[in-house]
């Protein structure tokens, strides 16, 4: 009895564990342009065992049947060298935040962050506000010049007035401190971009896709606010919109707080 329960388990753990990866792989690359490529490569990996087993078993061809076994080895290899800046990217993240790491920003930073977007959009100064969250950008504080002052809606608004030294980069907050303001960010150069989008949107984009840092950016041409997450952009986010982005992404506790409450009044 007890080795007929163990051979049902067993497979269905192993199930369980395999399915678990390979939802972990497919979360960790759907958002990234790398996905194309790894759906290309599980097809060519499809036509490969085919074909292998095909001319094995069907026409002896072995000669050839063990050449395509050792580019199949190859592609291991491959998969190392095109994926390289994805397995970077999340090993970076789990070395740097772990796995459940909480960030919270408190809510009068984020009033200064909205108000001082908008103050800008209405004067249409074009701005890059970034927000450091649990992957540290200090590589990029680096590159710009070094404030660690208190975040204010002044300060923020003065940093991006034209004919400033500062104005022309990128600004971080880090907590409660503005770090660091004229830096520089890689621009992203995925295709699928529009391209009336200016170098601005491009390197918040860019920034979003190798760190977890949140950008709003404001259009020097439109006035216009948007926000990047994770390589993807919203734009035209009017102040409430862009207040209730940051909110759910920087004080998340609070707000699932406030959503527990709400369901226990209305059941009362």
């Amino acid at each position: 009895m007890i080795e007929y329960i163990a051979s049902i388990w067993k497979p269905l753990l192993e199930i369980v564990i395999l399915w678990g990866a390979f939802y972990m792989v497919f979360v960790f690359v759907k958002e990234t342009r790398a996905f194309q490529v790894l759906k290309g490569l599980i097809i060519l990996l499809i036509i490969i065992v085919i074909t292998t087993t095909f001319l094995s078993q069907r026409m002896g061809l072995y000669t050839l049947n063990w050449i395509i076994e050792k580019f199949f080895a190859l592609l291991v290899l491959a998969f190392l060298i095109i994926f390289h800046p994805e397995l970077r990217q999340g090993l970076a993240r789990i070395g740097e935040q772990g796995l459940l790491s909480v960030f919270v920003i408190e809510e009068h930073i984020i009033g200064e962050i909205v108000n001082a977007a908008f103050l800008l959009s209405k004067k249409k100064i074009g701005a890059i506000l970034t927000i450091e969250r649990t992957t540290s950008l200090k590589a990029y504080t680096e590159t710009g010049i070094i404030l660690d002052s208190r975040v204010s809606q002044e300060l923020l608004a003065t940093i991006f007035m034209p004919n400033t030294p500062l104005h022309d980069g990128g600004l971080i907050i880090r907590g409660e401190r503005v770090v660091s303001a004229g830096c520089l960010f890689p621009l992203s150069d995925n295709p699928r971009i529009s391209r009336s989008l200016g170098t601005r949107h491009r390197a918040a984009i860019g920034l979003t896709e190798q760190t977890d840092a949140i950008v709003v950016v404001v259009s020097e041409e439109t006035g216009s606010v948007s926000i990047a997450i994770n390589g993807r952009l919203t734009r035209d986010l009017d102040k409430e919109g862009l207040e209730r982005v940051l909110n759910n992404l920087c004080r998340p506790a609070r707000h699932k707080k406030k959503s527990f409450i709400k369901i226990f009044k209305r059941k009362k």
